[in-house]
């Protein structure tokens, strides 16, 4: 048997490391965090059981890293679904598609999204892995484009707002309408209320510039 060349050896292992990504988002959103076991992720993921610690130190860094690839991803695609902006306001376009995708993130998978912040919001903090990486760049490059002068500057505080209009849609009990949180932030950074994907019914009264 002829063996594998090292590039077929990573790339074997960079598809058993996104298939245990992808089932840890699937299982802890169909159960729940604390009834997600390690193990229940590798057998959804087809993995040996060894491999979940060989590439992560434990279930709250592996729940971290799937949520930020799917957080990578899912801008990912918003900001280059078609037609893809481009022109004098291909930025402007760019930040509201990435405000309208993360409140989408949401909206769309609460209790992942929920447990995700409760998770930063614990002693481990916030966990730099590479999908986290590939997501801040992203999100950098789109305030480059925009127009920032200081990206540094500004795309920390976009960070900072767009966490903070996730919790606010999450909020139990006293939860945030998606569309007027959107509308503060097209506001903030003066963009138009059609850019992006505006929901039906228009801008909330009281809070989008005229």
């Amino acid at each position: 048997m002829v063996p594998r060349s090292a590039s077929v050896n990573e790339e074997l292992r960079r598809r058993s490391r996104e298939r245990l990504l992808q089932a840890t988002v699937d299982l802890v959103a169909e159960r729940g965090y604390e009834a997600t076991r390690l193990g229940d992720i590798a057998d959804r993921a087809g993995a040996a059981r060894g491999l979940v610690s060989y590439y992560f130190p434990g279930k709250r860094q592996l729940l971290q890293s799937a949520v930020h690839r799917l957080m990578h991803l899912t801008l990912y695609a918003a900001l280059e679904r078609e037609p893809r902006p481009s022109g004098e306001d291909e930025g402007r376009e760019r930040l509201a598609r990435a405000i309208d995708a993360t409140l989408g993130l949401a909206l769309d998978h609460p209790r992942l999204m929920r447990t995700h912040m409760a998770g930063i919001l614990q002693a481990e903090g916030f966990i730099r892995c590479q999908e986290q990486q590939r997501l801040a760049e992203l999100l950098r490059d789109t305030m480059a484009r925009y127009g920032s002068a200081d990206v540094d500057a500004d795309y920390p505080l976009l960070r900072a707002l767009l966490m903070g209009a996730v919790v606010a849609v999450l909020l139990p009990g006293a939860p945030m309408p998606a569309s007027r949180l959107r509308a503060e932030l097209f506001q903030r950074y003066g963009l138009d209320w059609g850019l992006g994907v505006p929901p039906d019914g228009g801008p909330p009264g009281g809070t989008f510039p005229r």
